[in-house]
């Protein structure tokens, strides 16, 4: 499973405007616009949760709200911009699923042990610090990499995922690196029903808000049909 954000532009109307907002800057944008996180299946690329907010609302408080549809036994990946102790916390503990997820630059897990796979056990801490004294903690799984095709991107950059999964002979190194770079597959998602399905370049349609959130749930309706069909074919076709 893959959570991530996307923003879509509305019709320039006072409502839309006092509901969603635009952003400003030097000159304001020129419409306003509304915030979706989505929760999907990588593989299918079926949405099984989605939220819309005003658009300067983080995607972390969309990415929160996702949580409520993760079940048992599922894995569950973000990119860094949605790093957050309690995120992973709940995951982990209250749903009893896993995360695999990118590692922000400047958070510094505390070092426990090497792993013979090269990757370590970390504990990491809450940012509050009350919660820090009490000794809450989550011990995590880091994963360090760098990319060795040119092709591929800067090959000194050294890439860290952290995981829930800690045994490095159930969940090799590889396979783990290998499985978060299908993350990419709901910015694939994304496209689908910006580019190809919504038609990029034009706004949503409706003039009010209540009409801007019906018509997302509408696409997203149409699009999990569309994905639900292809996996039934795909299933015949073994």
């Amino acid at each position: 499973m893959a959570i991530d954000g996307t923003t879509e532009d509305l019709p320039d109307t006072p409502a839309n405007v006092a509901v969603f907002g635009r952003h400003s800057g030097r000159t304001p944008a020129a419409f306003p616009q509304v915030q979706c996180v989505y929760l999907a299946e990588c593989g299918t690329h079926a949405i099984v949760d989605a939220g819309f907010w005003p658009i300067h609302t983080s995607e972390r408080v969309g990415g929160r709200r996702m949580l409520r549809s993760v079940e048992a036994g599922m894995l569950v990946m973000w990119d860094c911009g949605f790093h957050e102790y309690d995120m992973l916390n709940i995951v982990h503990q209250d749903k009893n699923a896993h995360v695999l997820s990118r590692l922000p630059a400047h958070v510094k897990p505390q070092r426990l042990r090497r792993l013979p796979d090269g990757s370590y056990l970390a504990y990491l801490y809450p940012s509050d610090y009350q919660r820090r004294k009490k000794g809450e903690r989550l011990q995590v799984r880091i994963i360090e990499y760098r990319l060795s095709d040119p092709a591929l991107g800067c090959t000194d950059q050294v890439h860290r995922l952290i995981t829930t999964l800690l045994d490095p002979q159930g969940c090799p190194t590889i396979e783990l690196v290998c499985a978060y770079h299908e993350r990419w597959e709901i910015e694939i998602l994304i496209d689908e029903i910006d580019t190809h399905q919504r038609l990029a370049g034009r706004t949503l349609r409706s003039l009010k808000p209540v009409g801007i959130i019906q018509e997302l749930y509408g696409l997203l309706i149409a699009h999990y049909v569309i994905r639900s069909l292809m996996h039934q074919a795909a299933r015949q076709a073994d």
